[in-house]
């Protein structure tokens, strides 16, 4: 015949679990004791077994907000602008034209703006004339480059394109910034 053995401790229901230490809720120490026990959840921590017997005696817990997940990007002007222009890509060139369907390159830049609540000069030469300054080696999306001496716009986009409406028989298109001799860059957000 087997020997039977006695069940350890450690095989028991969750509900008769010996809490090792002391549990601190607060400024009240709760000592270790088999009982009947609920499940307490401390937000970002865990979930707890605690005696009811221990539950009963402790002041009501106050609601702790829970901490905000990360916060969802703000676009900056010059991201909506870029946004705004390459929203354009495909739309036809037309001398004077500031969109919404149809765009020069700097009415293009302007409209660009607008959408991002900044007012940009009308035309290229003006456009190249404001703004802050920028080398070639520190462009940034958003950046408003001046190509052939200031007569022609585009935005640079980042990876070394920009967008820009170029002439009559093309539409508004993303090109290599090396596509056009550089003569300038501003900033504007």
């Amino acid at each position: 015949m087997a020997k039977h053995r006695k069940p350890s401790t450690a095989s028991r229901p969750v509900r008769n679990v010996l809490v090792a230490g002391a549990l601190t809720a607060g400024a009240v120490a709760i000592p270790a004791a088999p009982a009947f026990a609920a499940p307490v959840e401390i937000p970002g921590i865990g979930t707890f077994e605690v005696p009811d017997q221990i539950l009963s005696q402790l002041p009501p817990m106050p609601q702790v907000p829970a901490l905000p997940g990360p916060a969802a990007p703000q676009s900056s002007a010059a991201q909506v602008a870029v946004q705004a222009a390459e929203s354009k890509v495909g739309a036809p060139y037309v001398y004077g034209a500031a969109g919404p369907s149809a765009f020069d390159c700097s009415g293009l830049m302007k409209w660009a703006y607008q959408q991002a609540g900044i007012e940009l000069p009308r035309t290229s030469y003006d456009q190249a004339a404001a703004g802050v300054p920028v080398s070639q080696a520190d462009l940034k999306p958003g950046d408003v480059v001046s190509f052939y001496g200031g007569s022609h716009s585009g935005m640079y986009v980042g990876n070394g394109n920009v967008v820009h409406a170029s002439t009559e028989s093309q539409p508004v298109k993303i090109a290599p910034l090396s596509s056009m001799p550089f003569d300038g860059a501003r900033r504007y957000a």
